[in-house]
C-alpha cells in the first residue's frame, strides 16, 4: 500500500464567513471576531468518508503527518498505521509548511492530501520545487476562501473518493494549474489571478474542480442590459429583499439598475434601497431576521469550475441559504459563461443542506431578457 502525507493548514478559510476574503495574514483578527477552525474538520470530514469507503485494503495504507494542529488534531481513530514526521503547536506560518513538506519527503510518501486554500498550494509546490519533487501527486481538500486551482477536489468527500480511486489504481496522474488570487488587491475589490506553477493530481472531471477561468465575451452589453431590465421589473419592488453574489456579471447588472454593489463580496438591496454593501455572514442574517417580506438570492457562477456556492462565498453560509431556501435561489448567467458550464456545483458545507439541493435536480438561471432555463446542480 501507498505512504500517504497529511497535511493541513490551520488557519485556512477562517476570514470567509467574516466577509475578510481571504486569511492571509488575517487569522489572529479573524478569530477575534469569532471565526471558527474550517480547515481541520473539512480534513477530518475527508478522512471520516475515506474510512466509510472501505474495501481493497484501503485501512492498510500508512500515513505520515505532524503532530498537532497541521494533522494528528483533526486525524479521526479509525486511521491506522500513523507516523509523526514533524510538530506544530501554537502559531503556523509558511515556514512551518517549508518544515512539514521536508519532513514528510524524508519519510518517502507517495502522494499529499492537504488542506488550504490557494495560498496553502502555493507554499506547498514551491516545498516540493524546493526539496527536489516536483512530481509529487497532491489532492487539495478545499478549505479556504478561494479556491482557484485545480488540484482541488470540489468536496471534502470528493477528495476520499479522488483517494481512494487513485490509491486502487483507477485515477491516472496529470498536470494543473497553481492559480493564486492577490488578497490585498482582492480586499480592494480588484480581481487578480496569476498562474505561478504546474502540480501533478489525480485526473477526474468529477470529483475534482478544476482550474477557474475568467469568462468574459465582446458584444455581450445587450445581454447584460436585458438581464437587467428583467431584474428590475420582476424583483426590484418594495418588499422584496435581494441579495446581490460576487462578480463583475451582477455588479454590472447592479450598475445598470441604479445599485453600487461590491465586485467580491455580498450585498443587500430592498426596492430601490441598498441596504447592506460588503456584508457578512453576521450581517446577511441580521437582514434576514429583520425583513419579512420575499428574498432572492442572485448568483453567478465560476466560469470554468461552476461553482454556484461554496467558493468566494462563505458568508453565505448553510445558516443564511437555509433562511433564503433552495426555491430563492437564482442564478444569472451570460451566454459566454453558459458554455463552460455542465452544472452548477453547488457545497454549502452541510450534508443535509446539500441533500436538499440534490434532491432539487435542477435550478433555474436568467441568461436574458425574460429568457430563463434549467441546469442540473451537482452535489459530489
Amino acid at each position: 500500500m501507498p505512504r500517504l502525507g497529511l497535511l493541513a493548514n490551520p488557519d485556512a478559510g477562517l476570514g470567509g464567513r467574516l466577509g475578510l476574503k481571504g486569511s492571509d495574514g488575517q487569522a489572529e483578527y479573524a478569530r477575534s471576531q469569532g471565526a471558527e477552525d474550517r480547515s481541520g474538520p473539512r480534513m477530518r470530514a475527508m478522512l471520516d468518508h475515506f474510512l466509510a469507503i472501505g474495501g481493497d485494503g484501503l485501512e492498510d495504507c500508512h500515513w505520515a503527518t505532524s503532530d498537532g494542529r497541521m494533522g494528528t488534531d483533526w486525524i479521526p481513530e479509525g486511521i491506522k498505521n500513523i507516523d509523526c514526521v514533524h510538530s506544530s503547536t501554537g502559531t503556523t506560518s509558511a515556514e512551518d509548511t517549508y518544515t512539514a513538506i521536508s519532513s514528510l519527503l524524508d519519510s518517502e510518501i507517495d502522494l499529499l492530501v492537504y488542506a488550504g486554500g490557494d495560498g496553502t498550494t502555493r507554499d506547498i509546490v514551491a516545498a516540493l520545487a524546493e526539496y527536489g519533487a516536483p512530481e509529487l501527486p497532491v489532492i487539495g481538500v478545499p478549505t479556504g476562501v478561494k479556491m482557484h486551482s485545480g488540484c482541488f477536489a470540489s468536496s471534502p468527500k470528493a477528495a476520499a473518493e479522488v483517494l481512494a480511486s487513485w490509491i486502487t489504481g483507477d485515477l491516472l496522474v496529470a498536470s494543473t494549474e497553481v492559480l493564486d488570487l492577490d488578497e490585498d488587491l482582492y480586499r480592494q475589490g480588484k480581481w487578480v489571478v496569476r498562474i505561478y506553477a504546474e502540480v501533478m493530481t489525480p485526473s477526474s472531471p468529477r470529483w475534482m474542480q478544476g482550474a477557474k477561468m475568467r469568462v468574459e465575451a465582446s458584444g455581450e452589453g445587450e445581454i447584460v442590459e436585458g438581464i437587467a431590465e428583467h431584474i428590475e421589473e420582476t424583483l426590484v419592488e418594495e418588499d422584496r429583499l435581494i441579495l446581490w453574489g460576487s462578480g463583475g456579471t451582477l455588479r454590472s447588472i447592479g450598475e445598470l439598475i441604479g445599485f453600487e454593489l461590491t465586485t467580491l463580496g455580498i450585498d443587500a438591496t430592498r426596492g430601490s434601497e441598498q441596504v447592506g454593501t460588503d456584508i457578512n455572514e453576521r450581517e446577511i442574517l441580521e437582514i434576514l431576521d429583520s425583513h419579512l417580506g420575499p428574498v432572492t438570492l442572485l448568483l453567478s457562477p465560476m466560469g470554468g469550475q461552476g461553482f454556484l456556492i461554496g467558493r468566494g462565498n462563505l458568508q453565505l453560509s448553510p445558516s443564511v441559504l437555509s433562511k433564503v431556501g433552495v426555491d430563492g435561489i437564482l442564478g444569472v448567467v451570460t451566454p459566454a459563461k453558459l458554455l463552460t458550464l455542465r452544472s452548477l456545483r453547488v457545497e454549502t458545507g452541510e450534508e443535509e443542506l446539500d441533500s436538499l439541493f440534490s434532491e432539487k435536480k435542477y435550478l433555474k438561471v436568467l441568461q436574458g431578457y425574460r429568457t430563463t432555463r434549467v441546469l442540473p446542480v451537482s452535489v459530489d
